[in-house]
């Protein structure tokens, strides 16, 4: 079906991309609800610099494709970014960054390896074995990482700094003219007193500061979803409100 909300899509571009909208589908954080999701293939000239005005627009990419909510009654799915030049770790943050000190962070091609699977695996059985991912094949993975027509990376945490010490986590991120896009990240689910997921996060946004990169978005934001909640904690949080990106609200 072919998208034709244009008040939603980055002034210009809805000429020279074609949009189209899913059919409606069970929403996974609001139950008894409905949703739809507007999309386009960034596998064209100029992908980065599109992927770089739709990322700014509350798209997020998986694989080829760039897509956004795009419910017919409802708005509930809000874009959210960290600004990484203002963000200060509270005490548990610098708890959670000392207890993963260790770890070693290495840049990686988007390339699939047998090890990166094993994990992924690992830990989609143990956290999120009904999920979508939960049958999903080494070809299917391969697929994944390497579909992205986009820069894209994998940060790879190995719990050493030799090359060979075990992978206990990694995160694929897309890397933005303004920040980082965090794509998908997994973990050793064993591992719970240090508190990978949140450690991740953390990292990448030390990680785009450094690198004089003002933000790391973090995808959608769903008021009600306690499997969302989580990312209220990284302040001060971003949200896209129209077509502007304003400080979320304590209230919201």
């Amino acid at each position: 079906m072919k998208f034709s909300d244009s008040h939603l899509l980055p002034a210009g571009l809805e000429r020279s991309l074609r949009f189209y909208v899913t059919n409606p589908s069970p929403c996974p954080y609001l139950p008894g609800l409905k949703e739809r999701k507007a999309f386009t293939n960034l596998a064209v000239p100029d992908a980065d610099a599109i992927h770089n005005v739709l990322s700014q627009s509350g798209f997020r990419r998986s694989q080829s494709i760039a897509y956004r909510p795009a419910c017919a009654r409802c708005n509930a799915c809000r874009s959210v970014r960290v600004d990484t030049r203002a963000f200060a770790p509270s005490r548990g943050d610098r708890r959670t960054l000392a207890r993963n000190a260790h770890l070693v962070r290495r840049p990686a091609p988007p390339q699939a390896t047998r090890e990166q699977f094993r994990l992924l695996k690992h830990y989609v059985s143990t956290r999120h074995d009904n999920g979508g991912m939960s049958d999903m094949s080494y070809r299917d993975y391969v697929a994944m990482v390497g579909g992205s027509p986009v820069q894209s990376l994998i940060f790879e945490y190995r719990d050493g700094p030799d090359p060979d010490s075990r992978l206990v986590a990694a995160a694929i991120t897309d890397i933005l003219r303004d920040g980082f896009s965090m794509v998908y990240t997994f973990f050793d689910p064993e591992l719970t007193s240090q508190s990978l997921g949140h450690f991740l996060i953390l990292d990448h946004i030390r990680h785009a500061h450094e690198h004089g990169l003002p933000h790391l978005y973090l995808g959608y934001w769903v008021k009600g979803s306690p499997k969302m909640d989580y990312k209220r904690r990284y302040k001060p949080l971003e949200v896209l409100d129209g077509d502007r990106w304003r400080p979320l609200r304590d209230d919201e």
